[in-house]
């Protein structure tokens, strides 16, 4: 009996003492301006003394006060809002409920009325993990769409038909504020034109992405953050661009802030009439017989098209955000292509020509709707939960009118076709976030995408008696769905000067391509695991190494399933191929940034090792001359690539930024039992030098270069341009006048050799000529380029 008495006295002592060393106290205060103005929505920050660990953050409510809750100990503390400095209190003893009083707060610049105050970002901000571009300290951006302004991006090319490519591949995943959007969706070459360059705060560019990131894309990702300010009252931007050729656009982003929530919305317009023109030749030869013809094309493609976006933020507490938007894009296009061939026997003489024209007509629409909720942990460090869901429906139709005549009086020849496609996409995903210590952090997450796309295909041709005949090689429907789940964990730390970063991701995919009118359905599952790894060393404060690692897949899109042909051109089919499997890369990666004073450099070497990689091959009919470009999973392939990436402020009144990228590349594959092996080595480089003068007037000029290639099959020639910018500002500050003019020398031109056993070709197009316009932009109530107040919406998805 008195034993259990005494482990019951023990017991409750000890149960005491836990209390007793639990206990906290509350420190509070009220922030105010040297007005006596309360100021919500300030920033508290609680250190320890000792280490300057960071233990807990709060925000003032909306009569300027805050509490927060400690353990006894000493403490200091830093209060900070947007334009104010920042106040501290250093020093404070907790061993008892304190308050601190009224904190004041200094306005950090006082503007009198005839001055303007503007804050400068780089152009460019380099990081080991991702280079950022602020894309509006571009001049020659000023005035683009998104895909133009890609064509800018170092070690990013877009060729003519608008694919994207990162270090010379295409499999690079493009999201729209860090998630899969109608905007990159069903035509995503299409939509990116469609965006206006206005509406973009900037571009993050990451080669090789960690566990957190989707494994999509074998090069690594790019991801565009679109204007989203949260500064408090309300604030806008407006842009307006006439061109020639024909270009109108006009763009806005505004937003209004309160204390309980932040409203915004961006909206953009444009009208193009773009020119475009080019011309072929093409020989066949064979053991009984040779032929050739050469084709000229000229092509006007016309465009008119509108996103709007609106949203909320609504902050439920100081600890919790809620943010929901919902965007809606749209467009109509007639493209008038004309195509002319000429046709030789095997000496040379002209056997007859012809002309076909196609006329055709699209309509696209996409809506999405986004939802997120933000829950972080006051008093413990880095910790946060978010939520995101996401739904989107797109919808394209397009239909075409082909007329062709003869000169060897055969009867003209009319035929049309529609192919309208639809797709829903669904995304739900959750993210944790645990801080430990004082710099390590785990991270885990789950997501899953349900994707569905529906494709009819229809080409009908007009008989003797005018009636309309289906030709049945073209006609059918597709439904493709992918199903995409996931889950990850990552870990990550540092220990004195070493910086590490170990994580695994699962993927399940699960995938069904269906031709449904000749019940050709194809199935596809398979589970991968995703590591990746990062390691980096602070050798001083100006230099940094790192070593990285991640494995990825890219994943055939929907326009590479698709069996259905471009018609446009009778000679030369675009077919798809719904047996493609998905590429896997193994992605290895050396860098070293120093950074000084008026300058940086980030240089690095990169190896890849793909698996299934998926090229475009021609095939040739001989007799009838039509070719067929199709993808298969042709080869493997190793890449070996050198980056440096310099950026220098060489004067007061002159910045120089420059990226060159060489790599050699070796393909080995086979196709229908012939060796299809290539080895090329290229390089790229875009340098881009910008000058002031006069205080308030900048000159750029841009410089882009990409050398030859060779190909499985041939090789294309090099591209280059020049891209000129000069810029004033206007209306004391508030206003800039851009002139631009891109493609100077009207040099951007796709030019291709393809030459096979019995066959060559060589091609010269030129998508769009030299363009010049004038831009005007108008800001209320911002700054000349306007520093984000909180990135934290615009994270990558996990």
């Amino acid at each position: 009996m008195k034993l259990r008495l005494l482990l019951f006295l023990f017991t409750a002592c000890v149960i005491k003492a836990q209390v007793s060393t639990a206990q906290q106290f509350s420190i509070s205060g009220l922030v105010k301006d040297e007005k006596g103005k309360a100021i919500a929505l300030a920033t508290v920050s609680v250190y320890k003394t000792v280490d300057s660990v960071l233990l807990t953050a709060t925000a003032t409510d909306d009569k300027g006060r805050f509490s927060v809750n400690l353990n006894a100990g000493v403490y200091y503390l830093a209060v900070t809002f947007l334009s104010f400095q920042e106040k501290k209190i250093s020093n404070v003893t907790v061993d008892k409920n304190i308050n601190l009083g009224t904190i004041v707060l200094q306005e950090t610049v006082k503007q009198m009325s005839e001055i303007v105050v503007t804050s400068d970002k780089k152009m460019m901000e380099l990081k080991l993990d991702k280079r950022i571009y602020n894309v509006s300290q571009d001049v020659s951006n000023i005035g683009a769409n998104a895909s133009e302004i890609l064509a800018n991006i170092p070690s990013v090319t877009v060729d003519p038909d608008g694919n994207v490519s990162l270090r010379g591949s295409e499999g690079v995943r493009i999201l729209i504020d860090g998630k899969p959007s109608a905007l990159t969706g069903l035509r995503s070459t299409d939509a990116l034109r469609n965006l206006q360059g206005a509406m973009i705060e900037r571009i993050e560019v990451i080669t090789n992405p960690s566990s957190r990131y989707d494994a999509a894309g074998e090069t690594g990702i790019i991801n565009i953050i679109l204007k989203k300010n949260k500064t408090r009252g309300f604030n806008g931007n407006f842009t307006g661009t006439v061109g020639y050729p024909s270009n109108f656009s006009g763009a806005y982003s505004i937003n209004y802030r309160t204390q309980k929530m932040n409203l915004f919305s961006s909206f953009g317009s444009n009208y193009r009439q773009n020119p475009g023109n080019g011309s072929s030749t093409q020989k066949f030869s064979s053991a009984d017989t040779s032929f050739m013809y050469n084709q000229t094309q000229n092509r006007t493609r016309r465009d008119f098209s509108l996103n709007f976006m609106a949203g909320i933020d609504y902050y439920i507490s100081s600890n919790a955000t809620f943010t929901g938007s919902f965007l809606i894009d749209g467009g109509r296009e007639n493209n008038l292509n004309k195509l002319l061939y000429e046709d030789f026997n095997s000496i040379g003489s002209l056997t007859g020509s012809s002309e076909r024209i196609d006329d055709e007509t699209a309509t696209e629409r996409d809506t999405e709707l986004s939802l997120n909720l933000t829950k972080k942990f006051p008093g413990e460090k880095e910790r946060e939960w978010t939520t995101d869901f996401k739904w989107t429906n797109s919808g394209e139709k397009e239909s075409s009118d082909y007329s062709q005549t003869f000169s060897d009086g055969t009867k003209p020849l009319s035929q049309r076709s529609g192919n309208p496609a639809y797709e829903d996409n669904l995304l739900l995903q959750t993210d944790y976030i645990h801080g430990f210590g004082k710099d390590g952090k785990f991270e885990t997450g789950l997501k899953g995408t349900i994707r569905r796309i529906t494709n009819e295909f229809l080409v009908e041709e007009q008989d003797v008696t005018g009636n309309w005949i289906t030709l049945p090689a073209f006609d059918n429907n597709m439904e493709f769905t992918e199903q995409v789940y996931a889950v990850y964990g990552l870990l990550g730390n540092k220990i004195k000067d070493f910086s590490y970063q170990f994580g695994l991701r699962g993927e399940l995919t699960i995938m069904r391509t269906g031709l449904i009118k000749t019940n050709e359905i194809n199935d596809r599952r398979y589970a991968n695991l995703f590591p990746s790894a990062s390691i980096s060393y602070a050798i001083d404060e100006k230099n940094t190494l790192q070593l990285s690692y991640s494995y990825r897949i890219n994943r055939p899109n929907f326009r590479n399933l698709t069996p259905f042909a471009d018609f446009s051109d009778d000679r030369v089919y675009f077919v798809g191929n719904p047996n493609l499997n998905p590429e896997f890369t193994h992605s290895m990666e050396a860098g070293h940034l120093l950074e000084w004073s008026s300058g940086s450099l980030l240089s690095g070497v990169y190896y890849r090792y793909k698996t299934g990689v998926v090229e475009r091959i021609r095939t040739i009919d001989t007799v009838t001359g039509i070719s067929n470009i199709i993808p298969v999973n042709l080869a493997t392939q190793k890449e070996l690539g050198i980056e440096m990436t310099f950026a220098v402020t060489a004067a007061s009144w002159w910045k120089i930024n420059s990226t060159v990228n060489f790599f050699r590349a070796v393909a080995n594959g086979k196709y229908e039992n012939t060796e299809l092996n290539s080895e090329t080595v290229s390089w790229t480089n875009r340098t881009t030098s910008r000058m002031t003068f006069f205080k308030d007037l900048d000159f750029q000029a841009s410089v882009n270069y990409q050398s030859p290639r060779i190909t499985t099959q041939g090789k294309t020639l090099a591209i280059y341009s020049i891209d000129l910018g000069l810029v004033k500002d206007v209306f004391k500050g508030k206003g800039t006048l851009t002139f631009n003019v891109r493609d100077l020398m009207n040099s951007r031109r796709r030019r291709t050799v393809v030459d096979i056993p019995g066959y060559y070709s060589n091609s010269d197009f030129l998508w769009r000529p030299r363009q010049m316009t004038l831009t005007l932009n108008f800001r209320i109530n911002q700054q000349k380029i306007q520093r984000d107040d909180d990135d934290d919406n615009n994270n990558i998805d996990g």
